[in-house]
């Protein structure tokens, strides 16, 4: 019986070494794959205005997008959304910077959404106002996310310490979900 109990521990005790000590992280879903492709997507889309570049402004727009979505008269097709932004693309005249911080893929993974803050610096005052943005975006066939519909809410005048925690609360790594 000593024998046998023995060969019992040693098993039990080889069950134990090795047994996981940590839970096995999951793979990540295509929505989770999804959500920070977009997330990364909508960074170097903000990063376009901010380095006033146009080209890259463009290659971010789904050529059929819709701008201003829920106003009387919105922006339709990249030609269309390209002359009402190129003012805020050039930094002529308004500043403007933004950031996700909400991010959520649905259906099949390849329609995500994203908003959040969104900062706007008038060039001549030097004021700022904060708002805030919400897009669409899809994945093309060539796998390419671009934004298919994108509106906001109205800025308004902010105080300087509005301004340094929209600076602060930029992420620039997908967060989990």
């Amino acid at each position: 019986m000593s024998v046998g109990g023995a060969a019992l521990r040693w098993t039990g005790l080889a069950l134990l070494v090795l047994a996981p000590t940590a839970q096995a992280v999951a793979p990540p879903t295509p929505a989770d794959v999804a959500r920070c492709e977009v997330w990364a997507r909508e960074l170097s889309f903000a990063q376009s205005v901010a380095d006033h570049d146009a080209a890259a402004f463009a290659a971010h727009l789904h050529p059929l997008a819709v701008f201003g979505v829920t106003r009387p008269n919105p922006q339709r097709g990249e030609r269309e959304i390209l002359d009402a932004w190129a003012g805020l693309i050039a930094g002529r005249e308004t500043r403007l910077w933004w950031y996700p911080e909400h991010v959520h893929a649905g259906g099949d993974a390849s329609i995500v959404s994203s908003s959040g803050p969104a900062l706007y610096q008038d060039v001549a005052s030097g004021q700022y106002r904060l708002g805030r943005f919400s897009s669409v975006w899809q994945r093309g066939e060539d796998g390419t996310w671009r934004v298919v519909f994108d509106d906001g809410l109205a800025p308004r005048p902010v105080e300087a310490a509005q301004v340094e925690a929209f600076h602060a609360g930029r992420v620039n790594a997908c967060p989990p979900a």
